[in-house]
């Protein structure tokens, strides 16, 4: 059973400072289901220098902006500075998880349950079960290690961390990652906020949809990275279009140097890109624009709010979440929750069937992508079903199923650690 004591330790988290990737969404969305489910959540993370350090929020949910000191001298994101934050949590948050966490806990007659989050929490895990030994603690403490990608594997000691703590993982194919590390794990999936399943803001999808007018749109969202897949979309989206069809794609990436070698691809590939920026946050504005953009890929540079994000997955004729490496793939469910099309990689995403909820790509040949676009594009009465099927496959995966999923394997945990 779920503790009603929750500690979630992640590097990132609800500020625009630490959302960098679907670990932000992961973890702010767990925190709030759990306090929503009556649990008292301490969300520790490397939160905005500039924010207060502990703040109440969502009901049952606090905010922990830790290592700010550091993060006051790297104010790019969460991740710089990374080295001397690791270090910090290493050497300050173990004893604050026994003496403000536990002991109070157990003095209270109740357990704790603490989630540590990618490889920068691994030696914090393992510290705080050698203090809770030490205290004579550990049996009030259920002690989880979350692997959500294969980043950082090879700085992890997996057999002093596998008897710090049960290991889980968000998916079948990261508990095959970790399999090749000779490390077991139980797998309990991402959700999404059920508040999704209402789809995306109608007033804005029908706006971004007028702007797209007759031109068949595809949108990418993510980190420019080789893993995403992007040079794929770029060779699909030419090939479509060299077949006659008046596409474009819409994207919406990082800073990352990545980016460079995407669009020098589709410089290579005959592709005029225009880059979109205004500041601000006015959907509006961005509709406007887009209406205005003719080139074949259009650059967005400016923040899209979580409203706005979703209005554009549910216009779009399909969201390219085409991803080579996906450990989860939650971009895929939340574009379905929105009433989008999603097309997707083969490794994370589990919950992908081909062809009945969502397009998926088995290989990074542009040529596979391009073929079932045409599909698609050609087939109103498939693009209708992969919609319909893909909001009753979200539902499945709401935070709400989810967490019913972790209080079993939380029970199996326990019981074995008697």
């Amino acid at each position: 059973m779920i503790p009603r004591s929750v500690a979630i330790l992640s590097f990132e988290g609800p500020d625009r400072y630490s959302s960098i990737g679907g670990l932000a969404t992961r973890v702010s969305q767990l925190a709030r289901a759990l306090g929503a489910a009556g649990h008292d959540v301490q969300l520790v993370f490397a939160g905005d220098p500039h924010a207060k350090p502990v703040e109440q929020t969502d009901p049952g949910v606090t905010l922990r902006r830790w290592s700010q000191w550091i993060s006051a001298q790297h104010p790019r994101n969460a991740y710089d500075g990374e080295v001397g934050k690791v270090h910090d949590w290493e050497a300050s948050l173990p004893p604050w998880i026994i003496d403000e966490q536990l002991v109070p806990a157990q003095a209270r007659g109740e357990r704790v349950l603490v989630i540590c989050e990618e490889w920068q929490t691994a030696n914090v895990a393992i510290a705080i079960d050698r203090l809770a030994r030490e205290r004579g603690l550990r049996p009030d403490l259920t002690l989880l290690w979350n692997a959500n990608n294969t980043y950082g594997f090879d700085r992890i000691h997996w057999p002093t961390l596998t008897r710090a703590a049960a290991i889980t993982a968000v998916s079948k194919y990261m508990k095959f990652e970790l399999a090749q590390w000779g490390v077991h794990a139980l797998v309990i999936p991402n959700g999404i906020d059920g508040a999704l399943l209402s789809g995306a803001d109608p007033e804005r999808a029908a706006a971004l949809r007028a702007a797209f007018g007759d031109r068949k749109t595809c949108v990418k969202v993510g980190r420019f990275d080789p893993d995403k897949n992007w040079l794929q979309a770029i060779d699909a989206l030419a090939d479509v279009r060299a077949g006659g069809i008046d596409a474009r794609l819409i994207v919406r990436g990082g800073r990352e140097p990545y980016g460079d070698v995407v669009f020098g691809r589709a410089r290579e590939r005959h592709l005029g890109v225009a880059r979109l920026e205004y500041e601000g946050s006015d959907w509006r504005e961005l509709a406007q624009r887009l209406a205005y953009c003719d080139t074949p890929v259009v650059h967005v540079r400016a923040f899209l709010e979580e409203a706005t994000l979703f209005a554009l997955y549910a216009a779009a004729d399909a969201v390219l979440a085409n991803s080579g490496k996906e450990p989860f793939g939650l971009v895929g469910l939340e574009v379905m929750a929105a009433g989008g099309v999603t097309v997707c990689g083969a490794t994370g995403e589990e919950y992908a069937d081909p062809f009945v909820n969502a397009l998926v790509c088995d290989t990074a040949d542009g040529r596979e992508l391009a073929t079932y676009l045409r599909a698609l594009f050609a087939d109103p009465v498939l693009a209708d079903e992969l919609r319909r099927n893909g909001a009753e496959t979200a539902a499945r995966y709401t935070w709400h199923n989810v967490l019913e999923a972790l209080d079993r394997k939380i029970a199996y945990v326990d019981a074995i650690a008697k």
